[in-house]
Order: C-alpha cells, then sequence, then structure tokens
C-alpha cells in the first residue's frame, strides 16, 4: 500500500471581536471618542469626513478623567443654518459622497434605524421623517465617523453589552419627553436593556441606531483574547459612576485542541408529533445552523411514548433555534442550559490507496493523532467503482495511513 499524504490545511484565522461594554449607554461622540482611544487613527477619520458636503468641520478630541479613568472626548463644533433634513436627504448626502461602498452602507443602515423609529413613533412613512436633532450636521458626523472608524478595523463580529437608557426628562423640539426617548425605545427593541437611576439621556438615538446596526449579539465579554481597550468619555461627568464607553478589541478563542468551548443544549420532550415532522425538523435545525441534533426515546405521561429532541447550538443561535423548533414541532415549551464542550483539533488527510485516494478524518492532541476515520462517502464510491466489499476499502485506506 501507498503512503497516505497530509493535504496541505486552509489556515482559519482567529474570529476578529470587537466588544461594546456600556455601562453608562452610549451615543455617537462616545462611540467615536472610543473607537479613537482604541487606537484608530483620527486624522483618517478626519480626512473621510472632509468628503462629506459640509463647508467646515470643527472637531475637538482630547482626554478627559471620568472618577479616576482617562477617556478620550470626540466633540463637534458645527453652525449650520439647516438641522432639518428628511432621511432621503441624508442618504444623498452619503451616497453622493466618494466614501467607500462600505462606509455608506453601513452609514445608510443606522440612519435607516432611526428613520423607522422616528416615523413608527410619529405615524408617518421612514422616508418623509424630518430629522431635528439627530438630523444635524453634527450627528450627521458622528455616525459616518463611526461607521469610518469600525470598518478600518476590519472585525468579524461586534457584541455588546446590555444598553443603559437613564431616566428623567429631556427637552427636545417637541417639547419635553421622557427618558428614554420614544425612539430609542424603538431601535432597541429586541436588544437587551437594563434600568439606571441616573437621571439623564444615557443611550441616545444615535447611540442606540448605532450599536443596533453594528452588534451580532448582546451578552457578556465574549471568551477573547484582548488586544486593546478604549474609553469614550461621556459629556457629563456623573457623580455616581465614571460616564464611560469602553470598546475592547481582541481575538475570539478556537475551541480545538481539548479546549473548552461554550455551548448551550436545548431540549424538549414531544408525544404527539409525526415520525415525518420529526426528520422534517432535524433537517432543518442542523441547516439552521444547530452543531448537533438527535431524538431520544422517552416514556411520557399517561404511559405515551415519546421523544428527547436535544440540539447543541452556539449561543447566538440559541434563540433562533428555539423559535424554529416551536414553528416546526408540536412542543409548546423548551428548555435550555450552557454546556462546555472540549474538542479536538482536526485535520483533513488523503490516503493513496489501491481503490484510489481516500479522505481520512484525523484528530489530535498537543500534535499527535488519537483517532483516525476514512470518509464514508469516498469509500463507498470506490467501493462501487472498484467492485470491492466496503470494509476492505475502508481498511484499504487505514492501512494507508497507518503505512
Amino acid at each position: 500500500m501507498k503512503r497516505a499524504q497530509t493535504r496541505e490545511r486552509k489556515v482559519i484565522p482567529a474570529m476578529k471581536i470587537l466588544y461594546f461594554d456600556c455601562p453608562t449607554g452610549i451615543s455617537g461622540d462616545m462611540c467615536l471618542g472610543a473607537l479613537i482611544d482604541l487606537g484608530v487613527d483620527f486624522d483618517m477619520i478626519l480626512a473621510e469626513l472632509k468628503k462629506l458636503t459640509v463647508d467646515e468641520i470643527d472637531i475637538t478630541v482630547r482626554k478627559e478623567v471620568r472618577h479616576s479613568i482617562t477617556g478620550t472626548s470626540f466633540r463637534v463644533n458645527l453652525k449650520e443654518a439647516h438641522h432639518h433634513r428628511t432621511f432621503r436627504d441624508i442618504a444623498r448626502i452619503i451616497h453622493d459622497s466618494p466614501l467607500s461602498p462600505g462606509v455608506k452602507e453601513l452609514s445608510v443602515a443606522i440612519f435607516k434605524e432611526i428613520a423607522g423609529a422616528e416615523g413608527k413613533v410619529h405615524g408617518i412613512p421612514a422616508e418623509e421623517v424630518h430629522f431635528h436633532e439627530v438630523g444635524a450636521m453634527d450627528s450627521i458626523i458622528d455616525i459616518v465617523g463611526a461607521a469610518v472608524a469600525v470598518k478600518s478595523l476590519g472585525v468579524d463580529a461586534v457584541v455588546s453589552s446590555a444598553i443603559p437608557l437613564g431616566s428623567g426628562w429631556a427637552d427636545t423640539m417637541h417639547g419635553r419627553i421622557p427618558i428614554p426617548a420614544p425612539a430609542t425605545v424603538e431601535i432597541l427593541k429586541g436588544a437587551p436593556v437594563v434600568s439606571s437611576d441616573i437621571p439623564f439621556e444615557l443611550t441616545t438615538p444615535t447611540g442606540a441606531a448605532i450599536i443596533k446596526t453594528l452588534a451580532n449579539g448582546f451578552g457578556p465579554l465574549p471568551d477573547m483574547t484582548i488586544e486593546r481597550v478604549g474609553y469614550g468619555a461621556g459629556k457629563k461627568d456623573f457623580k455616581e459612576c465614571a460616564n464611560l464607553l469602553r470598546v475592547v478589541l481582541g481575538e475570539g478563542l478556537r475551541p480545538g485542541a481539548g479546549r473548552g468551548e461554550r455551548l448551550f443544549i436545548i431540549e424538549t420532550n414531544i408525544d404527539d408529533m409525526s415520525p415525518q415532522l420529526s426528520g422534517y425538523l432535524m433537517d432543518r435545525l442542523l441547516e439552521a445552523g444547530a452543531l448537533d441534533v438527535f431524538f431520544t426515546p422517552a416514556q411520557m405521561k399517561k404511559n405515551r411514548p415519546g421523544l428527547l429532541l436535544t440540539v447543541l447550538a452556539e449561543g447566538k443561535d440559541k434563540e433562533r433555534l428555539t423559535g424554529l423548533i416551536f414553528a416546526e414541532s408540536t412542543s409548546i415549551g423548551v428548555r435550555s442550559y450552557p454546556v462546555e464542550r472540549a474538542c479536538l483539533e482536526r485535520r483533513t488527510l488523503e490516503a493513496d490507496t489501491v481503490y484510489g485516494k481516500i479522505r481520512v478524518k484525523a484528530s489530535y492532541k498537543d500534535g499527535r493523532m488519537l483517532n483516525a476515520q476514512p470518509e464514508y462517502e469516498d469509500c463507498r464510491a470506490a467501493a462501487m467503482e472498484h467492485g470491492a466489499p466496503l470494509k476492505q476499502v475502508i481498511d484499504a485506506a487505514k492501512a494507508a495511513l497507518k503505512g
């Protein structure tokens, strides 16, 4: 038998993650201040902002201290006569500029979040919404600047903590409104928010739209290797706590080589579902991103034979897969709990046998091969082509790997 040949492995880079830690909420200027403090080049941001059709951009960036923690403040100083713009006007300003396509797309998406929320609050189509405070050029600069900064980092995922909203009242062009502003609440539908006793608008509509558009998920700091940290200083210096937005950039920890991986088990007991629906449900769950799906026979109440459906999933997919279970099964309740999974490093080798090349899945720990299993479909195809017993092809692939 010929020796097995190792196929060249594709190196999969670690996921680059940007985490927003928002203990006192988020606004557009805090977001930009934090990203500049993280290390994004301010001169580069300014050069991109100058591509917008505005006569003069006056921005002050400086270090400020909040409760003994130093952060960066980003302040826009503009005098412009025209503050009222529709979503169409703002989208035109952005699209007509020579900004990169990615920055344009992200900037317009953020403004679209605000337009949709304002339209819902005021009962008009999003395209007809007239922006006032948010429509002023300083907010356009905050949003486009944030898009420029985030795109420059080249991150694979953005995660955010729960969002504090603040309390009290705010004076606007529409009069006094409660905090959080109606548009902020509308934008943050589906995102986790927390209450705060601080009598201030901690999260603005601009900040809410930025994080809602950017974030792939919400939760605690992900498992990651931290590379850089930045702090954005808010305008107010609260006596209660440090008014800072923190951003953390790092690489997500790869599963494998025996390293623990935090996942979720989703399960439910079912005793009234057709086997046809069960098979279809399994296919749908796997297609939707479930890492594993299986059924276990179970003896249910009233001595009915039933099934225990078990789904292994990543945290980001838990809610979506739970919804799929409700939609495609007869279950009326599911339970979930976190688990840790340890995985060996996996490689695909290629065994050169008398029946042709057979792929072999091999697993390693600390550089030592522990398991090797020929790919079934390759062995089956080779057995059919050569008229050989399947078990003989499998043995040949294993022997070639050892030889």
